[in-house]
């Protein structure tokens, strides 16, 4: 993988932690092929798609948040974006949407 997501984590994340989890998803993805290959059973592989995407969703989840946080309410750079309010509410229908 030669392109690395560089995000502003707020509460601490850093590009590392991302690119960790990143990984971990790689490595349930590639479970999830090697369980395909081993002719593992349905329901074995039902879960492991369920965990992969679950797994996809909260990284998306934490990229789209911290878009919206920099990119487009950023208050230094644009005071009269949105207002914090309607900053958590617009997160919080996102969050929701992809649970």
């Amino acid at each position: 993988m030669d392109a690395v997501l560089i995000i502003d984590k707020p509460a601490g994340m850093t590009s590392h932690d991302v690119v960790a989890r990143v990984r971990r998803i790689r490595g349930q993805v590639e479970a999830i092929e090697r369980a395909l290959d081993s002719e593992a059973g349905c329901e074995q592989v039902m879960h492991l798609i369920a965990g992969a995407r679950g797994a996809m969703t909260g990284l998306m989840a934490e990229v789209v948040e911290d878009h919206v946080r920099i990119h487009l309410v950023d208050s230094d750079r644009y005071p009269d974006a949105l207002n914090p309010e309607a900053t958590e509410q617009l997160l919080e229908i996102v969050r929701t949407y992809l649970k």
